[in-house]
């Protein structure tokens, strides 16, 4: 059976506890007399032979008595200590020793502060990587960080990672990899913030860009990144060029140029998310996270009717999951006629949602307005008003939009030419 006590007088073992609250802030600061001197409940004042003032919580504990510093008079007030008191009365009752479990306590903070970046990232990571889009995503994550950082400081305790370290990561690469350096930034600053919160490191982050790292760092604007894209007088000749090909990643990609949609929402495409002539992209799919609505053109509602109905997938790939990135783009490079860009670089596939954009500002499409052609390629509009009244009134103007699309696909290079005069 658990025994433990309070001691109520030097050398006097285990007793009952006697009336607790008996010193008074006067009588504490005016004692005199080296010694113990007992506010009940365990806490005593210990007065030194040379007069310095500290707490002292004494206990026993299975009939073994201890004494536990609670610190100097200076720094604890009667208050504090009395309420330091009360929290070891409450864990003895609980059966633990408080010097044991201060000890532990201290053991684990020691760990803490040993905690390297590398382990935290990991474990950030980790936490992390359920909620992201894909696979691939990790591994960028991973990637980044083990070239970049863990070179300069990722074997080094997350406590001690500060600005001039994360200076000699960012440094070298802010003015030649800008986008990469920025990757690099946040997610530094993300290992660090959740160091922080983890209680691994305290203080400020040193890896925030606003009002710190950008006082140091030149301010590079950032050139938006274009995917090489087919000329959009060129459309009506690659399209035909497209259907002399055979096979499932040839229908992918021109189910791709016909809707204007991302290659992954292509390859990721469900038949359970097609109706007539709606398709609906739910949001996990989307890189926006907001449901898409697709209107399909009478020609991408024929192509999906030809489509073998073999799994949830309209383009599987192997094992019956959803085909891979490279099958597509192995589709062009396959093509007997080598398409380039405007400067002379191979198109994409992503690219042909920049075809379908510029057509849609260039020719008799842009009837239709900046924010259809803007919704048709699930981009959000800025002003979040507009944007939740837009949603609801373009869908039937996007209907025609994409029909003229699919039907301007279906020209010849001589169709293009006349469609461009009439908008001239």
């Amino acid at each position: 059976m658990l025994k433990l006590g309070y001691a109520t007088g030097v050398g006097t073992g285990v007793a009952k506890m006697r009336k607790i609250n008996q010193l008074t802030t006067l009588k504490v600061k005016t004692i005199s007399q080296p010694g113990y001197h007992r506010d009940g409940g365990g806490l005593a004042l210990q007065v030194s032979p040379k007069g310095s003032k500290s707490w002292i919580f004494l206990y026993t504990l299975q009939g073994r008595s201890r004494e536990m510093g609670l610190g100097s008079l200076d720094t604890v007030s009667l208050a504090d200590a009395r309420s330091k008191a009360k929290e070891y009365r409450n864990q003895l009752l609980d059966g633990n020793d408080p010097l044991d479990l201060k000890a532990k306590k201290t053991e684990e903070q020691r760990l803490k502060q040993k905690m390297t970046f590398d382990a935290c990232a990991a474990a950030y990571i980790k936490t992390h990587q359920s909620g992201w889009r894909n696979a691939k995503h990790t591994a960028q994550w991973q990637n980044t960080l083990r070239t970049y950082v863990s070179p300069v400081f990722g074997h080094l305790p997350v406590s001690e990672v500060d600005t001039s370290l994360i200076m000699r990561v960012l440094s070298p690469i802010w003015t030649t990899k800008t986008e990469t350096a920025s990757r690099v930034r946040q997610r530094i600053e993300s290992v660090l913030g959740w160091a922080t919160v983890s209680g691994y490191r305290s203080g400020d982050n040193p890896a925030k860009l606003k009002q710190h790292l950008d006082n140091l760092l030149p301010k590079i604007k950032k050139a938006k990144r274009h995917h090489p894209s087919l000329p959009w007088r060129d459309i009506g000749i690659f399209i035909k060029e497209l259907h002399q090909q055979e096979g499932l990643a040839v229908k992918a990609l021109e189910l791709a140029v016909l809707t204007a949609c991302r290659s992954g929402e292509i390859r990721g495409a469900r038949w359970n998310e097609i109706d007539g002539d709606l398709w609906t992209i739910p949001a996990d799919r989307m890189k926006a996270e907001s449901m898409h609505l697709v209107p399909l053109s009478k020609q991408a509602q024929d192509l999906l009717q030809k489509l073998p109905r073999t799994g949830e997938f309209l383009f599987p790939g192997a094992m019956k999951n959803m085909m891979s990135d490279a099958t597509m783009s192995a589709v062009l490079k396959r093509l007997p006629t080598k398409w380039k860009d405007s400067d002379g670089k191979d198109i994409t596939v992503h690219g042909f949602r920049s075809t379908f954009r510029i057509w849609c500002s260039e020719t008799s499409a842009s009837r239709y307005g900046k924010d259809a052609a803007e919704f048709a390629l699930a981009h959000k509009l800025p002003d979040k008003v507009e944007e939740s009244y837009q949603r609801s009134t373009l869908l039937d103007i996007r209907r025609e939009l994409m029909q003229q699309w699919a039907d301007f696909c279906d020209q010849t290079a001589l169709a293009t030419i006349t469609d461009l005069e009439a908008v001239a």
